[in-house]
């Protein structure tokens, strides 16, 4: 009998210190891989997926390449561009989007995007910095 107390004493010490024990925080690297490739750009937020032409404005592309954004942003530091959230899923748009891979349509241009109506401002990381 005294054995099963000092094991059922030392079982609740245990748990004691278990629970009081400082709780440390681990750096884990994540990998995200590379940019995915879309015609007109892709959404900033995961799952990353290919944003519609019209998303995003002429600022974000070069000679026709688009230049990223996310964590694959490209672009010169303090970039702010346009995008139309309009043609974002969390704002409610269920329109066409294009596939991975898929290849821009002949005759759409980046440098002037016919009807483009910006009306957000954001960063390369996604951060809204400024209404149109």
């Amino acid at each position: 009998m005294n054995g099963l107390k000092i094991f059922v004493l030392a079982a609740v010490a245990a748990l004691c210190f278990m629970v009081t024990a400082p709780k440390t925080q681990a750096q884990v690297g994540v990998e995200i891989g590379v940019a995915p490739v879309c015609p007109y750009g892709y959404y900033d937020v995961p799952p990353y997926n290919c944003a519609p032409y019209g998303y995003y404005g002429p600022e974000w592309f070069s000679g026709g390449i688009f230049i990223g954004a996310g964590p694959w942003f490209h672009g010169p530091a303090g970039f702010h561009g346009h995008v139309n959230n309009r043609f974002h899923p969390d704002h409610g748009y269920h329109g066409a989007m294009p596939n991975r891979g898929d290849k821009p349509e002949p005759g759409r241009r980046f440098d002037k995007i016919e009807h483009f109506k910006g009306n957000e401002v954001r960063d390369g990381q996604g951060h809204v910095v400024g209404r149109h």
